[in-house]
């Protein structure tokens, strides 16, 4: 039996958190004396104030939350906050258009960065900062922070976080799932707080150095800048960005070993080691032909290529440059770039790391099982030997992520976008990175897509952000049975 009185109780609970998240920025909208002040105001406080009474008329009852009813929480949670979320962009009319302004929301929560705005700049730097904090509180998620600071719901918690945080592996650094919960926003805070810090130093004012600290640490992309990092042309705020989107790509588990001290639990990790050497080898890749045709010197070539590579593969989406006036041989890889991904556990989207790390040891070792048909040969994973249930969940995954890809794709060519675009917008949003190749690439975006298309692909924004099962279970007709 499907608990909805404990499912809608806690989705009242995220409204007021995300009621709440609404109203910092109205001191940015004071000190700039811009026009957003009552407009985030009236919206925080009446999204809390919903979200109190629902919290309070479905109060009480049973405490348990089950696996069935964690999946309704997560996914029905992020399609209200971002159905919530969008309200202060259409009040103050910066984005008139609700089928918009849901996008950009959902592109934010999701952590996606494809935006619909022609000129960024125009916003009021309160609704800015509410569009940073969209993908902050993404990237983290909402359930994980609800699980960190609300003990008064006495709930299932793991079953949210299972369902939030999906993957193959799933590290609790904590035996109490709040505790995990508090330690990883607690590692995530840190971060962005010497992130601001080293970006104010390279001469961002606070407001633009917390606002990307936000979305880098959250892999979302979103920049206070119409030309994105670019704006900046800055040698010293590149190398912080590109950090601070390397470490978002790593698993957050392996931070918190890192600043105990744990040296060997991230050093010897195999996905850490395989995610290392893809983003070093492919920023060598694109910086060769580079340097080589004298795109711009040394230096320079190196770091653009390093920061395009980082930013897609960690499915951050900030650039610096064009890739794809680069040739025809970059925009192919970029868009082959967008399939990989973060490692699990990060705040990166996509494939995962860790996913091609053991589809390709499982192919490897399949081709020693037809030599020997009767030997055992188990593939292993940070020296142990990895279930074999596993591996048939991660063949699924990538069977589900080709069709939807390919049935996505068609969609988008339906309703009138050409097929390189078409891939581009589909292969971005499922993978929550952002910028893509033709008519959605680095220095386009998504303003010119029908409105079926905009929700269309917002569905599948949520679809890579819950990384499939937990969306695509709720269409399971055995998952309604008793």
């Amino acid at each position: 039996m499907i608990n909805l009185r404990k499912i809608f109780n806690f989705i009242g609970f995220m409204l007021i958190l995300n009621g709440i998240f609404m109203l910092p920025g109205v001191l940015f909208s004071l000190y700039y004396g811009d026009n957003d002040v009552w407009v985030l105001t009236g919206s925080g406080i009446g999204t809390s104030l919903l979200g109190f009474l629902i919290y309070w008329f479905t109060r009480g009852g049973t405490t348990e939350i089950k696996k069935r009813d964690g999946y309704i929480v997560v996914s029905l949670g992020w399609i209200v906050m971002s159905l919530f979320g969008a309200i202060p962009f259409v009040i103050h009319g910066s984005i008139p258009s609700y089928t918009d302004a849901f996008f950009e929301t959902m592109s934010g929560f999701t952590t996606t960065g494809a935006s619909i705005l022609n000129n960024i700049e125009e916003l009021p730097h309160g609704l800015l900062f509410w569009r940073s904090v969209t993908q902050w509180i993404g990237g983290m998620g909402m359930i994980v922070l609800s699980l960190a600071i609300l003990p008064v719901l006495g709930i299932g918690g793991m079953q949210l976080f299972v369902a939030e945080v999906p993957g193959p592996t799933k590290d609790k650094i904590h035996p109490r799932i709040r505790e995990t919960a508090k330690r990883l926003w607690g590692i995530y805070v840190i971060f962005t707080v010497i992130e601001t810090g080293l970006l104010m130093l390279g001469g961002m004012n606070l407001f633009d150095a917390v606002c990307h600290s936000f979305t880098t640490m959250a892999t979302g992309g979103f920049s206070t800048r119409q030309d994105s990092v670019a704006f900046y042309d800055s040698a010293f705020i590149d190398y912080v960005i590109i950090l601070f989107m390397f470490l978002a790509g790593v698993n957050f588990s392996l931070h918190y070993h890192y600043l105990h001290r744990n040296w060997d639990a991230v050093l010897k990790n195999d996905e850490f080691k395989f995610y290392f050497r893809v983003t070093l080898f492919f920023a060598i890749v694109v910086a060769i032909p580079l340097i080589i045709n004298q795109y711009a010197g040394v230096e320079k070539s190196f770091r653009d290529s390093l920061f395009q590579v980082v930013s897609i593969i960690t499915t951050t989406g900030y650039v610096t440059a064009d890739y794809e006036a680069w040739g025809s041989f970059f925009g192919v890889l970029f868009f082959l770039l967008l399939f990989v991904g973060g490692c699990a556990g990060s705040t990166g989207g996509g494939i995962k790391i860790v996913r091609h790390f053991l589809l390709i040891k499982n192919s490897i070792l399949e081709l020693r099982r037809l030599v020997h048909p009767r030997a055992v040969i188990p593939v292993r994973f940070n020296k142990s030997s990895v279930p074999q249930e596993i591996i048939y969940n991660i063949l699924a995954f990538f069977l589900f992520y080709v069709i939807i890809f390919v049935f996505g794709t068609l969609v988008m060519s339906l309703i009138g976008l050409d097929f390189k675009s078409a891939m581009g917008s589909v292969a971005t949003s499922l993978g929550n990175v952002g910028p893509a190749i033709g008519s959605v690439g680095p220095v386009s975006n998504f303003a010119h897509i029908p409105d079926f298309g905009k929700w269309f692909l917002s569905f599948l924004m949520l679809l890579g952000r819950l990384e499939l099962f937990t969306i695509l279970i709720l269409f399971s007709p055995s998952f309604w049975k008793r």
